[in-house]
């Protein structure tokens, strides 16, 4: 990603419950900017293949690209 936030960096975990998943951001210097809990809005995401995120991604939600596909992650603190 380009801009604002390119630097960042992103770790991907599976979560115990269906379409959850803990997305942590990181800036340039590796500190953490948030971790949190997201809710896959599309199904079909698979964490064991190859993916990308790309923009939009930040705190809120984040896209990801896997296969010429986008995935939507939803923070459920945004949702609340």
């Amino acid at each position: 990603m380009h801009g604002i936030g390119a630097s960042a960096f992103f770790l991907i975990e599976k979560t115990e419950e269906q379409d959850l998943f803990r997305i942590r951001r990181f800036n340039e210097n590796g500190k953490l900017d948030c971790d949190q809990i997201f809710r896959l809005q599309t199904k079909g995401f698979d964490i064991s293949s190859d993916f990308e995120f790309t923009y939009v991604s930040h705190c809120a939600k984040c896209t990801v690209i896997q296969n010429g596909f986008k995935y939507i992650f939803v923070s459920l603190a945004s949702i609340s």
